[in-house]
């Protein structure tokens, strides 16, 4: 019997990359919906019950006619749990939203090769981009409202 050790090549699932960017726009949308016209930052708290679990932030970082660029990131997480930090990059024409940075990374490929020297996954660009829907999904369905940031 003889075992094939060999993967198959990882590809993009472009449907499944376009359809996650398509839902996040959505998401994004419903959190900070004047983001076209440069809106105020906005927070969403997660708590359990008087217990406050973390707060997202978003921020336009930068409003052009079709485009806006926008900052995710985490405060006041739990102290064992790692910051999520983002850039996403929303194309208003397409209603799409997509990862363009996370932490210290930025513009991401399709496909990595691996194992590599960053340490990315074959898919780390769908990877984080179904990432980010999950997170404002849940900040959707049990976040509230907290002062706008200044």
């Amino acid at each position: 019997m003889v075992v094939n050790l060999l993967r198959e090549r990882y590809r993009v699932d472009l449907v499944e990359l376009q359809a996650a960017c398509e839902a996040n726009y959505a998401r994004l949308m419903q959190l900070l919906p004047a983001m076209r016209e440069g809106a105020a930052p906005r927070r969403v708290a997660l708590s359990q019950g008087e217990r406050l679990l973390g707060v997202l932030a978003l921020e336009v970082l930068e409003s052009c006619p079709y485009t806006s660029t926008l900052s995710v990131r985490q405060e006041h997480s739990l102290a064992w749990l790692p910051v999520p930090q983002m850039e996403v990059r929303v194309y208003h024409d397409a209603r799409m939203a997509e990862v363009i940075g996370a932490q210290s990374a930025r513009r991401f490929r399709g496909i990595y090769p691996y194992p590599n020297a960053a340490m990315h996954q074959p898919d780390e660009k769908t990877q984080l981009n179904l990432f980010l829907g999950e997170w404002l999904s849940h900040c959707l369905a049990c976040g509230h409202e907290l002062e706008p940031v200044r």
